[in-house]
C-alpha cells in the first residue's frame, strides 16, 4: 500500500506541497467536519514539513473558541457551518499558526444533524492570506447533496479545501 488515502486526494495535496513549496508558503488547516483529512493528505506526501506547518482539528464549538478564538456570538448567531464562523475560523488559524495561507471547514457531515436551512451536506469554507486584508477573507458554501454518504461529504469538502490551498497567480 502506497498511500492511506483516495489516489486523487492524495495527487491533489501533491499538488499544493509541490506549488506552495516553489514560492516558499507555508500553509495552515483548520478543520471541523473533516476531522483532520486534509491535514493527513498533506502529510501523505513526503516532504510535506516543507509548505504544511500545522492543522487545527476544533470539530466542537469549544474548540473553535479556545484554539481559534471564533466568539462565542458568532457561533450563537449563525451556528458552526456558516460563512462568518468558517471567516473567523481561517482567520484564526493564519493568526496562531503565523503561516502565509489558512483553509478552514466546517460543515454537516451527517446522516444526521441537517436542518432545513442547512441540510446533510452542507460545508463551508474560507481562505484567509498573510499581508491581505483581514476583511477580504474568500468564504463559499456548497451543498454536496443529503444523497451523499458521510464519506462522500467528508472527501467532497477535503479536495474543496486542497483546491482552495493551491496558489492563486497574481492578476
Amino acid at each position: 500500500m502506497d498511500h492511506l488515502l483516495p489516489p486523487e486526494l492524495v495527487a491533489l495535496a501533491e499538488r499544493v506541497i509541490v506549488e506552495n513549496r516553489k514560492l516558499g508558503l507555508r500553509v495552515a488547516v483548520a478543520e471541523s467536519c473533516t476531522g483532520g483529512i486534509v491535514a493527513a493528505a498533506l502529510t501523505e506526501i513526503a516532504g510535506s514539513s516543507d509548505v504544511f506547518d500545522c492543522g487545527f482539528n476544533t470539530y466542537s464549538n469549544e474548540a473553535k473558541q479556545k484554539m481559534l478564538n471564533v466568539s462565542d456570538d458568532l457561533l450563537e448567531t449563525f451556528g458552526a457551518v456558516s460563512i462568518a464562523v468558517a471567516w473567523e475560523m481561517a482567520t484564526g488559524a493564519l493568526e496562531k499558526s503565523g503561516c502565509d495561507v489558512a483553509v478552514a471547514i466546517t460543515g454537516v457531515a451527517g446522516p444526521g444533524g441537517g436542518t432545513e436551512k442547512k441540510p446533510v451536506g452542507t460545508v463551508v469554507f474560507a481562505k484567509a492570506e498573510k499581508g491581505k486584508d483581514p476583511e477580504d477573507v474568500a468564504a463559499d458554501r456548497k451543498n454536496f447533496g443529503a444523497d451523499k454518504t458521510r464519506a462522500e461529504i467528508r472527501l467532497q469538502a477535503a479536495l474543496v479545501a486542497l483546491e482552495l490551498l493551491l496558489p492563486v497567480a497574481p492578476e
